[in-house]
């Protein structure tokens, strides 16, 4: 369960660290238009912290004989500062947009996994081509424009680190011939989990024309996965101590036959059977709360030092993220507990009502 919350948690924290927790766009494909009176108007909406504008756009990028294939998004720093979230750990220079001098390269900003595989570095200019084309008289050609890496920064998460990059929304404007329009309004919200209900309230506000997503849709095959693994996680520690508790019942089961005269002995001096049956169910319940306490302190141990030392890698390009992460709640914690308890009581039902069936007369006659 530990595991299960950690990977939710991480993937929620570096997804909305890249991504906005609402996305409002246009239906067509045309871009919104007058987008700094949109967004100052999506500002004054209850619960939203920032709205920033938006331009993405899959771009090769070149340097020397190296290519590939990224998102380049044109951002406005100073109108989400949320959006520095992402870039937590900088290998080389810094979160710097700004132009340096008139007329030289605008600046670039790459994940560090991109820059290793161009060999690059802070200062280095790259080539990026664009698909979005003008025509000349020799034809439909891309357009291209150099770019200086001004940091290379470590997000912890691969998908940013190897296939992202970021510049100006400007620049980005003038590499698409799109000075005057947006791909989106991003927005970021006090409470991610109260973006379904501002979503609608952002097209009421916005228009018919527009369409609204919230982060729970953008990425909701990877959120529905993680819920059916923390069932499917859940199921198998139900099965796993109904085990134990298996185990308890058969355990008392031998126990009272072990013990017939024992008991036949007390029920003769005159034990009551609701005494008798205590004995076991206390003896079972014991055992369960045990093994539950000796459990539950060695799986918060793996789980503190698991995260902390980051004991069992992953490979990045699978998973996203280069470690398994362990996020263990105290509410999981007691959820077990109870569970562990209630099975441990019920396997202790039927051997005390079995001892209580002893007949001391025959026990004692015979044994």
């Amino acid at each position: 369960l530990a595991v299960n919350a950690g990977f939710r948690q991480t993937y929620e924290e570096q997804l909305l660290g890249a991504t906005a927790h609402v996305n409002l766009s246009k239906k067509d494909a045309g871009g919104i238009l007058d987008y700094d009176a949109l967004a100052r108007r999506l500002r004054r909406l209850e619960g939203v912290t920032s709205v920033s504008p938006g331009l993405y756009e899959t771009v090769l990028i070149t340097s020397g004989n190296r290519a590939r294939g990224i998102v380049l998004k044109g951002i406005r720093l100073e109108d989400s500062p949320e959006q520095e979230k992402l870039f937590t750990r900088w290998r080389e220079g810094k979160a710097d947009l700004n132009q340096p001098k008139q007329g030289a390269a605008p600046p670039l900003l790459i994940g560090h996994k991109l820059a290793q595989e161009l060999g690059v570095f802070a200062g280095d200019l790259v080539m990026v081509t664009s698909p979005q084309g003008h025509l000349t008289p020799f034809g439909l050609l891309p357009r291209y424009r150099s770019f200086r890496i001004a940091g290379i920064f470590e997000s912890g998460f691969w998908d940013f680190d190897a296939g992202w990059a970021f510049t100006r929304l400007d620049v980005m404007q003038s590499l698409l011939s799109l000075e005057d329009r947006v791909s989106l309004l991003e927005m970021r919200l006090e409470d991610i989990y109260a973006a379904e209900e501002i979503s609608r309230t952002a097209v009421h506000l916005a228009g018919k024309d527009f369409v609204s997503t919230p982060w729970m849709e953008m990425h909701q095959s990877l959120f529905r996965v993680l819920r059916l693994e923390k069932l499917v996680t859940g199921l198998f520690i139900g099965l796993i101590v109904m085990v134990a508790g298996l185990n308890i019942l058969i355990l008392l089961v031998m126990l009272v036959l072990e013990k017939r005269r024992e008991i036949a002995v007390l029920l003769s001096l005159g034990a009551r059977t609701a005494q008798v049956q205590r004995i076991f169910i206390l003896h079972g319940v014991s055992i369960g709360a045990l093994g539950t306490l000796v459990g539950l302190t060695l799986g918060y141990t793996v789980a503190i030092l698991g995260d902390r030392y980051r004991l069992i890698p992953l490979e990045p390009q699978i998973y996203g993220i280069a470690y398994v992460p362990f996020n263990p709640h105290a509410l999981d914690g007691v959820v077990i507990i109870a569970a562990a308890l209630l099975i441990s009581l019920a396997a202790t039902l039927y051997p005390a009502r079995r001892a209580t069936r002893v007949l001391p007369v025959e026990i004692l006659r015979y044994e």
